[in-house]
C-alpha cells in the first residue's frame, strides 16, 4: 500500500550570529505519513542549523515555507538511516492503527471475581 508524506513546519528560533540577524538556528517539523485507507502516522523531529552554512544567507524576513522545508529535507529526507528511521516510525503507527495493539490479561492468571454490590437490586424477583 501506498504512502502518501506531507510535511509541515511547528516552530522555529532564531538569533543572531556575526553579522546575519535573526539566523535560523532551530526547525521543529513533522512528518506525516497517510495510506490509501487514510491511516496516518506522524514523526516529530527537529533539525538545528547555523547561518554560517547558508550560502546565501537568506534573511528572516525573507523565508518561505518551501525554502525552509528544503534546508530540513536535505538533513532528514535524503536516503539513509535517518530517513529510513523517520519512515520506519511513521510505518509503524500506521501499522497500530490497522492492527491495534491492546493490553491483555495473562492466560494463567486466576480470574478475580468482582463481589456483588449489596445496594443492587437483585433478579430474584422478591
Amino acid at each position: 500500500m501506498a504512502i502518501t508524506y506531507t510535511w509541515a513546519i511547528t516552530g522555529l528560533k532564531k538569533k543572531d550570529e556575526g553579522s546575519n540577524k535573526d539566523a535560523v538556528v532551530q526547525t521543529y517539523w513533522t512528518k506525516t505519513g497517510t495510506d490509501d485507507d487514510d491511516n496516518t502516522g506522524v514523526f516529530a523531529g527537529a533539525t538545528p542549523f547555523t547561518s554560517t552554512d547558508a550560502d546565501p544567507f537568506v534573511s528572516f524576513a525573507e523565508l518561505t515555507e518551501v525554502g525552509v522545508l528544503t534546508w530540513i529535507k536535505a538533513v532528514a529526507d535524503v536516503d539513509g538511516p535517518y530517513k529510513d528511521h523517520i519512515n520506519a516510525q511513521i510505518q509503524k503507527q500506521i501499522d497500530e492503527a490497522i492492527t491495534p495493539v491492546v493490553d491483555a490479561d495473562m492466560p494463567w492468571a486466576p480470574v478475580v471475581e468482582t463481589p456483588a454490590d449489596p445496594e443492587a437490586p437483585s433478579d430474584s424477583g422478591d
